[in-house]
């Protein structure tokens, strides 16, 4: 290998999920600075902002792949723009490393996912609500891939725990209207509310929350918690200290995380970004993610999608969300789940924790999916 191998960064710090970006990019940056003190001019980053628009994460992602030169692009934020980066990386044989949290049913050759799927994150947030709080939720998302396919799986799994829906509405991202959604809530009174809207649609709708239990003590986190999978430390100044105290979110890694290794990576980051910093689960899934992709890169002296690939899932790695095994037939890592409660200084205490569940994207594990009910029609 002779020169640089360039890596592409595709983060939205714009927009309406432009906070979490802002995180991605940071954690990516902070890696990269990393591996330039220790191996100088082996990695050169290639930072593409596509501004939160669909269109131009796809003129970003060729930008990076045919015109930088890139095997390896970190990032996209939304599934959508995931879903719709894919099929370019596989295009020109490149690697996509995607580290959000995710709604599962899928593995693709080229995309390793260090973000997790819903049996590391939703199945074990049902399976310490649905006994805490009752089996009668109410369930609200964002009107794309992710609230979809989040709101099915979760329909699903509560009414095979005897449970039953009470709602479902979806919201488009950075739609803020609220008020009939939490009128009829606050009508059909849930065991509790699963959150999966996105950016200001999730802070608009904790704000409204939280006027209504003001009001209705029904409503107040310990009897009426609004949880989500997609909530981030970053955020929640966004929503406003205090607004949102005492709900709940589901994780796998919090900045509150007590290990050797945590207390090491957040001194690295306060030396870098000033004390105070409060890190996301994003920011260390792409810090660990860049961390992954160039040592791998550095190791094997060459940036072949397939090399790389097979050294990255040949054992487990040691990083800030533990040891990352990456299964070769998935491409998936294994994730611990946390749950986190929100707290009126802006930050997660943890309520409990489970060590690595290895990912299972199609649920095909213990949990297996219901075959349909299918019936002829003539």
């Amino acid at each position: 290998m002779s020169g640089a191998v360039k890596i592409g960064i595709l983060y939205s710090t714009t927009g309406p999920y432009g906070t979490m970006g802002r995180d991605c990019r940071d954690g990516a940056e902070l890696a990269i600075e990393e591996i330039a003190a220790s191996h100088p001019g082996r990695i050169e980053p290639v930072f593409i902002d596509p501004e939160a628009n669909i269109d131009r994460y796809l003129e970003g992602a060729k930008s990076l792949l045919r015109d930088h030169g890139c095997r390896h692009i970190i990032g996209t934020i939304t599934s959508l723009a995931r879903k719709e980066v894919i099929p370019l990386v596989e295009k020109h044989d490149g690697l996509l490393w995607y580290m959000c949290p995710y709604e599962g049913f899928e593995a693709n050759d080229n995309v390793i996912y260090t973000g997790a799927c819903p049996n590391q994150h939703l199945l074990p947030l049902l399976d310490y609500l649905l006994p805490r709080f009752g089996n009668r939720p109410y369930l609200i998302g964002a009107n794309y891939v992710w609230g979809w396919e989040m709101n099915r799986l979760a329909r699903e799994l509560v009414e095979e725990a005897g449970g039953a829906i009470l709602g479902e509405r979806y919201l488009p991202l950075e739609e803020t209207a609220v008020e009939r959604i939490v009128a009829e809530i606050e009508q059909r009174r849930p065991s509790f509310i699963l959150n999966n809207l996105v950016g200001p649609s999730s802070y608009a709708f904790h704000a409204a929350i939280r006027a209504l239990a003001v009001r209705d003590p029904g409503f107040r986190p310990q009897n009426c918690p609004v949880v989500s999978c997609d909530l981030q430390e970053c955020e929640l100044t966004d929503i406003g200290l205090g607004v949102a105290t005492g709900q709940l979110c589901a994780a796998s890694y919090f900045d509150t995380v007590v290990s050797p290794d945590n207390a090491a990576f957040k001194l690295r980051v306060a030396s870098r970004f000033g004390p105070g910093r409060r890190i996301s689960s994003l920011f260390a899934s792409a810090y660990a993610s860049v961390k992954l992709c160039a040592e791998a890169i550095i190791e094997a002296g060459v940036d072949d999608p397939a090399t790389i690939t097979q050294l990255v899932s040949a054992a487990a790695h040691q990083s800030v969300l533990g040891p990352l095994r990456i299964d070769p037939q998935t491409h998936h890592a294994a994730l611990p789940f946390h749950l986190g409660r929100i707290s009126d200084d802006g930050g997660f205490d943890i309520v409990t924790s489970l060590p690595s569940i290895a990912a299972d994207p199609y649920l095909t594990g213990q949990r297996k999916r219901k075959a349909p009910q299918l019936r002829i029609v003539s």
